[in-house]
């Protein structure tokens, strides 16, 4: 003889906030604008004098020819 097994039945969850946090949205669209208007006007973005390794400033400038042909 078998035994029945109740059909499981999914209840919603109650008092769950499924809401997003403001900053959620926010800090992405944030990062995009900045990254957006760096690329619309380059000549803003000023690289500082005499910072970083050198190889940096040559691997940067390769991967710019690179992307430019």
């Amino acid at each position: 003889m078998t035994a029945r097994t109740p059909a499981r039945t999914r209840t919603p969850a109650t008092g769950v906030d499924t809401r997003l946090p403001w900053w959620a949205l926010a800090l992405p669209v944030a990062a995009f604008v900045a990254l957006f208007l760096l690329i619309v006007d380059p000549g803003q973005a000023h690289a500082a004098a005499g910072a970083g390794d050198p190889a940096v400033g040559r691997f940067l400038e390769t991967l710019h020819r690179t992307l430019s042909r």
